[in-house]
């Protein structure tokens, strides 16, 4: 992790008043013109929402500017992890207990279930399987280091 990235985090940890929010990541990248972004990754217990995120944003924006943090152009986005962004804590596991996920091992296999147990070290998904032409549940527990991804998957049934 860069020092950019450790600075910003700790930044955004002493920002973050609400107790039931939390950081989930920051990603810097560069953009065409040699400018950067800055994406922080919020998420809440129930949820955050835009004005939280522009809140954090104002925040931030004013100490990166105020320490001289970035040494070039940069955009700076704050917001909640979509749908295409994997869990990427327990906490974030436990709040989509009971919903479909699909978990990638590091060997490419791909497991897809209801989250139904998650605790600090690991979580369980009852995982779907066809035996005999019938769908069977069986509950399969990894720890978070021996996975590759966890998506949450919707449904629009």
């Amino acid at each position: 992790m860069t020092d950019l990235k450790v600075k910003i985090k700790a930044i955004v940890e002493s920002l973050l008043q609400d107790p039931s929010m939390f950081l989930v990541d920051v990603v810097i990248k560069g953009l065409d013109g040699g400018m950067q972004k800055v994406l922080v990754l919020l998420d809440g217990d129930q949820g955050i929402n835009i004005d939280d995120c522009a809140s954090i944003s104002r925040q931030l924006g004013g100490i990166m500017e105020e320490q001289e943090l970035m040494s070039s152009a940069y955009r700076l986005e704050v917001s909640s992890p979509g749908l295409d962004h994997p869990l990427m804590s327990a906490r974030q596991y436990k709040k989509n207990m009971g919903r479909r996920v699909r978990v990638t091992l590091p060997d490419g296999n791909r497991w897809e279930g209801k989250l139904t147990d998650v605790t600090e070290e690991d979580f369980e998904v009852a995982v779907e399987k066809k035996v005999e032409k019938k769908q069977t549940l069986t509950p399969t527990r990894w720890a978070y280091t021996d996975i590759s991804k966890t998506m949450v998957l919707v449904s629009f049934n």
